[in-house]
């Protein structure tokens, strides 16, 4: 993906976030990597930018080393992303965009009392939850910003691709989901399989049973999903 092509693909996945609700107001940002054909370093969506009315060339570029050198000023969330970055491509080397949003549905799972002491933020309940999404840890909350967050993220990530289970997800209690993929594409469809998964569960008047071993056994064998 060529630098121009990354920064109308952000503009376009930020739009059609903004326009489902998946995102409001200035909530959200949306970072790519780029490859070193490209110069290396990133792209990532402005501090108090609405995604629905993002700019290509207003986009944030950034160098290897996370250093601003063109566009408005990026979101401050640019921590934490070259933090997911750095862990995950451990285990999936193409992994090229992160988003994070403030998605309704998972916020409120958090909210809810069980949802503050559980490791993760939903069992596996659907096959499509399960292959696209996968587990999604839950990170005690802490303030917008705060390095220790991108480190517990970093952390948890490395553990979980150490353990054989590689994530493309992790849920901010309070805040909102971030997820990775290779392409803003792919991760826009990460989130929403995930904040659909947490709407299920929010509309369902009693707890959901998840799936069986041996139906997740079948998901593994037969679409090498990754629980």
């Amino acid at each position: 993906m060529t630098e121009s092509d990354a920064r109308e693909e952000i503009c376009r996945v930020g739009r059609s976030l903004f326009e489902r609700g998946y995102v409001h107001a200035t909530a959200g940002n949306i970072s790519v990597r780029l490859d070193d054909a490209e110069g290396g370093g990133f792209l990532i969506t402005p501090t108090d930018a609405c995604l629905g009315y993002l700019e290509p060339s207003r986009l944030a570029r950034l160098d290897a080393q996370a250093q601003q050198l063109s566009g408005d000023k990026a979101s401050k969330t640019i921590a934490l992303h070259t933090q997911i970055y750095r862990a995950a491509r451990a285990f999936d080397v193409q992994t090229r965009c992160v988003i994070h949003t403030h998605s309704t549905h998972c916020v409120a799972l958090t909210l809810r009392a069980q949802g503050l002491a559980q490791a993760e933020l939903l069992p596996a309940l659907t096959p499509y939850f399960v292959m696209k999404v996968g587990h999604v840890p839950v990170i005690n909350y802490h303030r917008p910003g705060d390095p220790a967050a991108a480190q517990r993220v970093a952390d948890t990530v490395t553990r979980y691709g150490e353990a054989d289970t590689p994530i493309r997800a992790v849920m901010l209690a309070r805040l909102g989901p971030n997820v990775w993929h290779d392409s803003p594409a792919a991760a826009m469809a990460t989130l929403e399989e995930l904040e659909e998964t947490a709407r299920l569960v929010c509309l369902s008047a009693d707890a959901p049973e998840p799936l069986t071993d041996s139906q997740l056994n079948e998901l593994r064998q037969t679409f090498g999903a990754r629980w």
